[in-house]
């Protein structure tokens, strides 16, 4: 079977990142998390108060960084690192979240890590997640789902997700968090997120974790034969 690009859009908390994985590791594909990448960049932004409101310095910083990924050796988990340094846990919590979708607009931002992004799906046989992965970096991708959930629903998967990782954080404030990013994702004029017009829309609000990589493996061998 030949080699296909996987892209997988759509709102936070619906599940895509757990998903991709999933599917990457059933079909030995590689997993590329792109949201993390820009979680790094945001990261890395606030701890060296980059003022984003400045173009040349917004340049400087990308510059001065390096984003890669490593398994874990020890459960084959995808890490990110910074400049060297483990930041996936750091990556995830609330004051990342909350800056990680200003951050992303910024054209250097985009035009920076897209490049990076279309250089490692090259080969194919990559599973990636993202916001504008269908519509923009890969248009081309043979598969593309465009996922989506209730907002209720993503804001208590998302609490979970927090609580696993040692962050207490309310439920209504976690929602107003998603809320915000879904406005500003959308409504950004750069890359916005929206759905491809050849993507396969999947609302999980109501799938089981198994029954949403089925049907993605199952979309995917169709367009591998």
């Amino acid at each position: 079977m030949k080699k296909i690009i996987i892209a997988i859009d759509g709102y936070s908390g619906c599940g895509k990142s757990t998903t991709a994985k999933a599917v990457a590791k059933k079909l030995g594909y590689t997993y590329l998390d792109s949201g993390s990448m820009y979680r790094a960049v945001t990261l890395y932004f606030l701890k060296n108060g980059i003022n984003t409101a400045i173009a040349e310095e917004v340049v400087v910083g990308l510059n001065t960084m390096e984003i890669s990924f490593r398994m874990d050796p020890s459960d084959g988990s995808q890490q990110v690192y910074l400049n060297g340094v483990n930041v996936e846990e750091e990556i995830r919590g609330m004051e990342v979240s909350a800056r990680v979708s200003e951050i992303s607009k910024l054209p250097e931002v985009r035009s920076a890590l897209v490049k990076k992004q279309r250089e490692l799906g090259k080969e194919k046989g990559i599973v990636m997640d993202g916001r504008d992965i269908g519509t923009v970096v890969f248009p081309h991708a043979e598969l593309k789902v465009f996922m989506k959930a209730n907002t209720e629903i993503r804001a208590l998967r998302r609490q979970r997700e927090l609580a696993d990782k040692g962050q207490q954080i309310s439920l209504e404030k976690v929602k107003d968090n998603l809320e915000s990013r879904d406005a500003l994702d959308s409504g950004r004029k750069l890359s916005p997120l929206k759905k491809a017009a050849d993507a396969v829309e999947l609302d999980t609000s109501y799938l089981q974790f198994d029954e949403q990589v089925s049907r993605i493996l199952q979309l995917a061998k169709e367009r591998m034969n």
